[in-house]
């Protein structure tokens, strides 16, 4: 079981995408904290601690306000702070701790993303900490996602990395790929990061030529989704095949082959682009 969804209705439903707080959350400055109670985002590693209200998971209120927090903005109308808790603090009582990265995943698709907003912005900030002009300490700018030099004043901005990913199909059949670090038998799509001078058409035809040796033609945007883990954006093609035969990158991939559309393998967690990608092409949501 899970309490996510079955079914997405555009790309940009999925999780972790903003579509998922739309109504909860307002964003704000880190400086523009109001004071008082509020919610808290706690964050251990790649899990979030979350209280329980009946049979829902709920952010905790008024928890964890002794330890240092940065203001997120209004969640529910009540202020919300991010609590990084470190291995050396004692988890609160009462709370659960829930993977944010779990297949099946027990929060509802509002607080995975949140979780995922936290985990995104606690990534950047410990990248952040000291300028890459000059070498020293940043602060947070007061109503932006950005930090500024306490020295020569430069300012940075949250760096977002782009990622193709791309389903290759031809008649009856689909390309996918396996990693060996992946579940037994589980295949998906070819994804890679984008280089310097490539649009993202051009990242994805140059992935599937690097990983498989294929080469493809025509090329369709299908969406995207945001993945903190650490800080991407999966951005969503299919492709027809064009020529080549299968060569397996062993750097990158354990297996590559194509598979007959009515015998495919495991696939990847619905919750992902790369399951979207394959349901949509394939029509099996």
């Amino acid at each position: 079981m899970t309490s996510l969804p079955e079914h997405y209705a555009s790309p940009m439903h999925l999780p972790f995408n903003r579509a998922c707080l739309s109504g909860q959350l307002v964003l704000e400055g880190p400086g523009r904290d109001p004071g008082g109670a509020g919610y808290g985002l706690l964050l251990h590693g790649s899990k979030m601690l979350v209280a329980r209200n009946s049979d829902r998971c709920t952010l905790p209120y008024g928890a964890c306000s002794d330890r240092p927090a940065l203001y997120l903005g209004r969640w529910q109308g009540e202020p919300c702070r991010l609590v990084e808790m470190n291995d050396a603090q004692d988890l609160p009582e009462k709370l659960e701790l829930h993977g944010l990265l779990d297949e099946k995943p027990q929060l509802p698709i509002d607080l995975l993303s949140m979780g995922g907003l936290g985990r995104m912005i606690l990534h950047w900030q410990e990248r952040s900490r000291f300028c890459g002009y000059c070498g020293q300490p940043t602060s947070w700018l007061a109503d932006e996602w950005g930090r500024c030099c306490d020295a020569c004043r430069a300012h940075m901005f949250p760096a977002i990395h782009p990622c193709a990913i791309v389903l290759v199909t031809r008649p009856g059949e689909v390309l996918l790929t396996r990693k060996s670090t992946w579940a037994p038998n589980r295949y998906s799509l070819v994804a890679g990061f984008q280089d310097f001078g490539e649009s993202l058409e051009e990242t994805a035809i140059r992935e599937v030529a690097e990983e498989t040796g294929v080469k493809v033609g025509k090329l369709r945007y299908l969406g995207s989704q945001c993945w903190p883990f650490p800080s991407q954006v999966m951005v969503g093609f299919v492709a027809d095949y064009a020529e080549g035969e299968i060569k397996v990158d062993t750097a990158e991939l354990e297996d590559a082959r194509w598979f007959p559309v009515d015998r495919l393998p495991a696939l990847p967690p619905k919750r992902s682009i790369a399951r979207y990608i394959i349901d949509k092409v394939l029509d099996l949501s």
